[in-house]
């Protein structure tokens, strides 16, 4: 679900976001902050929001992501149901709702891998029909997966 919402960064503020991996040492810069999929969490407008000091701005972030959501996923949220997230990889944090039951998240916590590069069925069937929408995850894993 994040992977959409991402292609909608415009609409908020873009101090936040991440730079795409070129090498080895920008992956270890930012290896902490690596969704399973490969996804940055820096560079996801739900992580901003929950970071925004300013209570005004973040209720309007979250107002654009809910409709961003409902636009492009069909959902039916308000500002109210885009919630605190920390990550993906959160054990006991806080977690987007529509992360809940990303089947990705599921695997990769059940085969407890780092990330899916981690994993020996990489790239696997949940993972091509995620990077045909958006590829960006692809390049950070590819870019872990030549560290291992």
């Amino acid at each position: 679900m994040i992977f959409f919402l991402q292609k909608s960064i415009k609409l908020l503020r873009i101090r936040y976001i991440t730079p795409i991996p070129n090498n080895r040492s920008n992956y270890m810069n930012f290896q902490n902050i690596v969704a399973y999929c490969g996804l940055t969490c820096k560079g996801c407008p739900i992580y901003w929001a929950t970071r925004e000091p300013d209570k005004k701005l973040q209720k309007k972030m979250r107002t654009a992501i809910a409709r961003i959501c409902n636009e492009q996923l069909g959902t039916d949220y308000n500002y109210e149901n885009i919630n605190d997230c920390d990550g993906c990889q959160t054990a006991s944090g806080k977690l987007f709702t529509g992360c809940l039951d990303c089947e990705i998240r599921t695997c990769a916590r059940t085969r407890k891998v780092e990330t899916c590069a981690h994993c020996p069925d990489y790239i696997c069937e949940k993972l091509k029909k995620m990077y045909k929408t958006d590829p960006t995850g692809k390049v950070w894993l590819d870019v872990i997966k030549s560290t291992l």
